[in-house]
Parts: structure tokens; sequence; C-alpha cells
């Protein structure tokens, strides 16, 4: 899969964010994130996101603000 086409790196095409700020607002590293948009591990291994971020995501597409 192109990390074009991964669900994540259209979720952050959508809202225009760098790499970085979309990993700052899921509170990951930066390059646990981009591992995530890749689809892959950095071993190469297919990686698919987890349910918790594709919903985290969707939380901040739609202004949802954590709970504290």
């Amino acid at each position: 899969m192109s990390e074009k086409n991964t669900p994540i790196a259209r979720w952050r095409a959508r809202l225009g964010l760098s790499q970085r700020a979309a990993a700052e607002a899921l509170g990951m590293s930066l390059s646990g994130y981009q591992e995530q948009e890749r689809g892959a591990g950095f071993d190469g291994r297919p990686r698919n996101p987890s349910h918790v971020l594709l919903l985290a995501c969707a939380a901040i597409e739609a202004g949802i603000q954590p709970i504290e």
C-alpha cells in the first residue's frame, strides 16, 4: 500500500497537518507515527493501525477533546 493511501495518511492530509503535528496531536513519537502512516514497520512488515488509533484520529477530526 502506498504511504499516501493509508487511512492515517489520508486523515493527516484532510486535516492539513505535518507528520510532526499529527504525531503530537495523537500523543505519539514522530517515528511511531511515521510507521503507522507507512502501513509498515521499520522492518518492512505490513502493519495495520489499531482501532484505538483510528478512533483517536476520528475524534481529533470531529473536534472532540480528550477525557481528563
